[in-house]
């Protein structure tokens, strides 16, 4: 993998992550404490621990799977994923914003579920690419339909009649 590809996108995750943590240090307020949560909801301490372990996977992943399809040529594949891999961070960052600082929960949950599928895609291409070398991102679009089902029982557990 080479560094004129990695740093830009392991600068690009980390901005994602930055920006997608800005917007839940609400996940320490009163409102979020008085959510009705599910029994399966991860301890707060388990997200600092889980979400690094994925951006890592999105960056390298990410910058190999680019550099690939720059070795073949394949500039069409290339800029297709590149795509990809913004319109998902962009999904990512968003959801925190949705979730902790506007509070829309029925919004947030509805957008964990494209993010789950952004992320599912994003897997599917660079795996086309790089076969069982792209497995690590694999473990994204699961956490993410994980947080999709998750958002989606908050927000029908908090749901005002």
């Amino acid at each position: 993998m080479q560094a004129r590809t990695l740093v830009p996108n392991a600068l690009a995750v980390a901005a994602t992550g930055v920006l997608g943590g800005l917007a839940s240090r609400p996940a320490q307020s009163a409102w979020y404490a008085s959510l009705k949560k599910p029994p399966y909801q991860p301890p707060r301490q388990a997200f600092p621990i889980v979400w690094p372990i994925l951006y890592a996977d999105i960056a390298t992943v990410s910058a190999s799977t680019i550099d690939e399809l720059d070795d073949r040529g394949d500039t069409g594949a290339r800029r297709s994923y590149i795509a990809a891999l913004t319109a998902n961070l962009v999904l990512n960052a968003s959801w925190s914003w949705l979730f902790f600082t506007k509070r829309w929960l029925g919004t947030s949950a509805i957008a964990a579920g494209v993010l789950a599928v952004s992320s599912a895609d994003l897997t599917r291409r660079a795996a086309a690419v790089r076969g069982r070398r792209a497995a690590p991102l694999a473990l994204y679009p699961l956490w993410c339909a994980f947080a999709a089902v998750l958002s989606t029982h908050i927000w029908f557990l908090n749901r005002r009649s």
